[in-house]
């Protein structure tokens, strides 16, 4: 009696544990997960958020209420990680990972940057304002068009700031990020000269210096520390006559825009000939005026 008990126990037992995991099917998630992730400058901004559709119905004020924290997307909550302390609207987040919340209303929302990332959603009575890194306030605006899928994107990017876009129905919000990237660069350049002084990397160093506006005395010391490093090439002679001309010796600028070209021609880089070309002439134009 108790071996027929065991056994019927013990089938009971692997039974159940057999149909409990022929229960658990994968399925697509109406609202499916998405990852996002933006370069500035040489910072990185992550985020991992689901995507919800409108499916026909009203969201601002009606399926996202008004004055409700909502989790910015569905499912778990949206988290952001930053690589680097960047600036959000003259608030600093440092670098790590954080929940991504707002509070919207008809004509500002709020936009919060939490440091708890264990809630599921929005935390609803667990979430704790006092655990806010900070809040920003922004203004919605209305697009031309609808975005079925609530969507992340970043735009209007450059190497110190990007615009973060929250867009769902025919509403958007922009978040802007910036980030001191010259700060990062001459650290990296710093650094670089001192572990790895090669010809490639004065070239770069002269080219960020070039690119950015910035400082054309010191380029120009690292482009002919390249040149000596290195020999000639038609990108180094190319870079060294724009920061001449910067500087205004264009006489200077022409001469180097002209082994630039010799260069370029022998190893048939025809746009660097045809760019060269343009420059030697403009630059002859400003010299024969003088």
């Amino acid at each position: 009696m108790l071996q027929n008990f065991l056994k019927y126990c013990i089938h009971f037992v692997f039974c159940g544990t057999f149909l409990v995991s022929q229960a658990q099917i994968t399925h697509p998630k109406a609202s499916p997960y998405s990852e996002v992730k933006q370069e500035v400058g040489l910072s990185k901004i992550t985020v991992h958020y689901s995507r919800p559709a409108t499916q026909g119905r009203d969201i601002f004020g009606h399926l996202v209420p008004y004055g409700r924290i909502w989790r910015v997307g569905a499912n778990e909550s949206t988290k952001i990680t930053v690589s680097s302390e960047m600036e959000v609207d003259s608030n600093t987040l440092p670098a790590g990972t954080y929940a991504l919340y707002a509070f919207p209303e008809a004509d500002t929302w709020q936009i919060v940057f939490h440091t708890n990332t264990t809630h599921w959603g929005d935390g609803r009575k667990n979430y704790d304002p006092k655990e806010d890194l900070f809040r920003i306030t922004v203004v919605p605006e209305k697009i031309a068009h609808h975005q079925e899928n609530f969507l992340i994107a970043f735009d209007s990017i450059t190497h110190n700031s990007a615009n973060m876009q929250l867009v769902w129905a025919n509403t958007q919000v922009i978040i802007p990020f910036i980030v001191d990237t010259h700060a990062q660069m001459e650290a990296e350049i710093a650094k670089q000269l001192t572990e790895n002084p090669t010809a490639q990397t004065y070239y770069e160093a002269a080219r960020y210096l070039q690119e950015q506006g910035k400082d054309f005395e010191r380029a120009l010391v690292y482009l002919n520390k390249a040149l000596e490093l290195g020999g000639d090439t038609y990108y180094f002679h190319r870079v060294k006559s724009l920061v001449e001309a910067e500087l205004g010796d264009y006489v200077a600028a022409i001469a180097s825009a002209q082994k630039s070209k010799k260069i370029a021609t022998e190893q048939e880089k025809d746009e660097f000939v045809r760019m060269n070309e343009a420059n030697i002439e403009k630059w002859k134009r400003i010299t024969d005026k003088h």
